[in-house]
């Protein structure tokens, strides 16, 4: 392996700012903010927008969209009527 190329390889903390959720792991990434974690040491802080316990997958909060109405509401405001065709 060649040596000075590899950027490095450290612990880092990952906090979700939604839900305040923290982890700690391992990283390359780059980032000037620290965190003191449970354990008494400095880490790294890499502040991310969403995680497990904020994605919809993972908690369960799915938005379902139901479009069949809009097709209808769109054909009712331009005039539309089911196989009619404008020339």
């Amino acid at each position: 392996m060649k040596k000075d190329i590899h950027p490095e390889y450290r612990e880092v903390v990952f906090q979700d700012i939604s839900t305040d959720f923290s982890f700690l792991t391992r990283s390359t990434v780059q980032t000037d903010e620290t965190i003191t974690w449970q354990d008494g040491n400095d880490y790294p802080l890499v502040k991310i927008e969403v995680s497990s316990r904020s994605h919809p997958f993972f908690t369960g909060k799915q938005r379902v969209v139901h479009s069949g109405g809009q097709v209808d509401r769109f054909r009712k405001r331009f005039g539309m009527t089911r196989g009619s065709s404008s020339q």
